[in-house]
């Protein structure tokens, strides 16, 4: 036997005995022709089968059950074909009081919940199911009785015996049911005994006082040989306590008031011994009886719920207040966040403007205002090529931001400045939720880094015809000088001279390499970069074939590529194929004597970038310098005899930069290095507008 049954066994056993004391209790209070004053059994059958609800031995309690009111009856002198109808009647009448409650009330304790008696509506359900089940139990037992017996059973008897039973069930059975809750309560950890505060001794004097005039009260009436009908006067009193006491000593008022004044008719005493008919008697005992509770219980229900309710309205109170305070909070930060933004919006450098849906301007900043002129308006903005755009600046903004077109270089004529500036115009569409679209516009002043583009492009061309052509001098003249040898008879110092031409025009070419590698290194810094689709297959072929028909020209070894599948980028296409065919020379340059170039080419794409990786079976690069290979005029292989000027992967760096990506470079675990750089993704889509806000 496992221990829960054991328990669950030895609660039956309890609840059986204590049964079977309250049946033999109402047979004792006998007034003869089937009447019994009282029947508390039907309050103890309550708490007996709500507690046990759940119970392993639930069927054994319902075969307790029949078996101790059988019993009791035919021992208290009942006929037994007779006995064997009450028992089962009983049986009846707490199946159906237990169907009842569990529809009618789930949440209560015994029910399939742990609330006790809580409100008004609580009583009424525990009312509604005692009456209907009594009245049904009773309507079988009428039929029963007088099936089985030649006397039958009185109707006016059946009657009385529904108000005795609702009387013990509206008092034992309430009181089971509310100390069952706290028990249960307590027992999980919900109950609140232990968090209460002692009561004061004025409490203590009140509840003592109102409680103990009330029975002396009924005492007096009860125990008093006057006789005077005062006993239902004393529900007024009822009044008081269902008032001023709880619910559990309005409980325990109402079962002393029923010990009481059951003991004291059965004695003979107080006002009912005058009514002749026992029938008559009981039931105006239970009448006055169950009034005393139900008003008692109704008012202290009442009460509690009340306090329920104004305590869960203070709580929805302090709650709302919260979140006032909450909501107050939040509106200063968001506020406080507002004025920031438009501080630093006003305090930027750059214009900004927000076009609305009807190409209306909704917001602007002093800079724009700066640029554009207090009055001008769009009238001062043209295209690069001086031409406006046919549906107005304003439209024209709002359908760029919708094109995969970052930058756009406009010219902006200021009436009032009396000046021409050329202005970068960033356009970020900004969704509603309505469907409509507005659009962030940031203009940026590039008259400056213009005019320094166009000073480094003349300075270019200066130094290509001011450093290159004497170097072409050089090396003409370098030749003449060879052919002007070949004629020499053999001399000693023929050699000699010889030697020196090659050593000159050796360093002639050094230093046309590396005036080639600043020219396209200022050019990867400066120049302005006008992003395209470019087609990553087509540029890495094109560049795989020429590197091919260069190493066949020259008698060198022919590189081998592999090349995967490469996903186009948005890129400059004449940078992008300068850092491409940069790193494919590098790889074929720094390659050991006497072994094959071998490249494989390969790329990946998410969201937004494209990566590639260029690996080859080079001889590597020394330890420790893989990220200072990207500085300007920086070789790592200078005693091994390879040939460079350092720029060719700092210009691989600046181009990989200006467009938004990185640059590495690591070993490859098969021997060699593997480059890896990031281009934007030619599907990625325009930047937002919180980008551009700076949010």
């Amino acid at each position: 036997m496992t221990t829960g049954y054991g328990l669950s066994l030895t609660r039956s056993m309890l609840f059986a005995l204590v049964y079977a004391g309250a049946c033999y209790a109402g047979r004792m209070f006998w007034l003869g022709d089937q009447v019994n004053l009282v029947w508390p059994a039907a309050g103890v059958a309550v708490v007996w089968f709500c507690a046990h609800r759940r119970a392993p031995t639930r069927h054994l309690d319902m075969l307790l059950l029949t078996l101790i009111l059988g019993a009791v009856d035919w021992l208290t002198g009942a006929p037994a074909v007779g006995s064997v109808v009450s028992a089962f009647v009983g049986l009846i009448q707490i199946t159906v009081f237990l169907w009842l409650l569990r529809r009618w009330g789930p949440h209560l304790w015994g029910a399939g919940g742990d609330a006790a008696l809580r409100c008004p509506r609580d009583l009424w359900i525990l009312l509604g199911a005692g009456l209907a089940s009594t009245v049904i139990a009773k309507t079988v037992n009428v039929l029963g009785q007088g099936l089985v017996t030649t006397g039958g059973f009185p109707v006016l008897v059946s009657a009385m015996s529904v108000a005795r039973h609702m009387a013990g069930i509206l008092i034992i059975g309430s009181a089971g049911i509310y100390a069952g809750a706290a028990i249960s309560r307590l027992r999980t950890g919900k109950g609140r005994w232990r968090h209460r505060r002692p009561a004061s001794l004025w409490r203590i004097a009140e509840i003592a006082g109102i409680a103990g005039i009330g029975i002396a009260a009924y005492l007096t009436v009860f125990t008093s040989g006057s006789h005077l009908p005062l006993a239902f006067a004393l529900l007024g009193y009822t009044v008081l306590v269902g008032t001023r006491l709880s619910t559990s000593w309005v409980l325990a008022y109402s079962a002393t008031v029923y010990v009481v004044v059951s003991w004291c008719t059965l004695a003979g005493l107080g006002p009912f011994p005058l009514i002749s008919i026992p029938v008559l008697r009981s039931a105006v005992m239970q009448l006055l009886v169950a009034l005393v509770a139900l008003v008692g219980l109704a008012l202290a229900l009442g009460r509690d719920e009340r306090r329920t309710l104004l305590n869960a309205l203070a709580q929805e109170k302090a709650e709302l207040a919260a979140r006032q305070t909450q909501l107050a909070a939040q509106k200063a930060e968001i506020t406080h966040h507002a004025d920031l933004l438009a501080a630093i919006i006003d305090s930027m450098g750059d214009g900004l403007a927000v076009i609305g849906p009807d190409h209306r301007v909704t917001l602007r900043n002093p800079a724009v205002l700066k640029l554009l002129g207090e009055h001008a308006g769009w009238s001062g903005l043209h295209h690069v090529d001086g031409t406006r755009h046919p549906e107005g600046e304003p439209a024209y903004l709002q359908a760029l931001a919708g094109e995969n077109t970052p930058k756009v270089d406009m010219l902006l004529n200021n009436q009032e400045a009396s000046d021409t500036r050329v202005v970068q115009v960033t356009a970020t569409g900004l969704p509603h939720p309505d469907g409509t679209r507005s659009t962030v516009v940031l203009f940026h002043d590039v008259t400056a880094e213009r005019r320094h583009r166009d000073e480094l492009t003349n300075f270019a061309g200066v130094v290509a015809h001011d450093l290159l052509n004497p170097l072409a001098g050089v090396d003409g003249w370098a030749m003449a000088v060879r052919y002007s040898l070949d004629g020499v008879p053999d001399h000693p110092d023929l050699d000699e001279a010889r030697g020196g031409l090659d050593r000159l025009t050796q360093a002639s070419a050094r230093m046309r390499g590396l005036i080639d590698g600043l020219l396209s290194y200022a050019t990867a810094r400066e120049a302005t970069v006008v992003p395209d689709r470019v087609d990553l297959d087509e540029v890495v072929a094109d560049i795989a074939q020429a590197r091919t028909d260069a190493a066949a020209v020259s008698g060198r070894p022919e590189p081998r590529f592999t090349i995967g599948v490469l996903p186009p980028v948005q890129a400059d296409p004449v940078l992008v194929r300068q850092l491409i065919d940069n790193l494919v020379g590098n790889a074929i340059k720094y390659t050991a004597p006497e072994v094959v170039p071998a490249l494989r080419i390969t790329a990946v794409q998410d969201d937004t970038m494209v990566t590639v990786r260029i690996v080859d079976n080079g001889i590597g690069i020394p330890e420790g310098q893989h990220e200072a290979i990207f500085g300007n005029f920086h070789r790592a292989h200078v005693s091994h005899g390879y040939q460079g000027t350092g720029l060719g992967l700092a210009i691989c760096r600046r181009i990989v930069e200006r467009h938004g990506g990185t640059i590495t470079a690591t070993d490859d675990p098969a021997g060699g290095t593997c480059f890896t750089f990031t281009l934007p993704n030619s599907l990625a889509p325009a930047p937002t507008a919180a980008a551009v806000l700076g949010q």
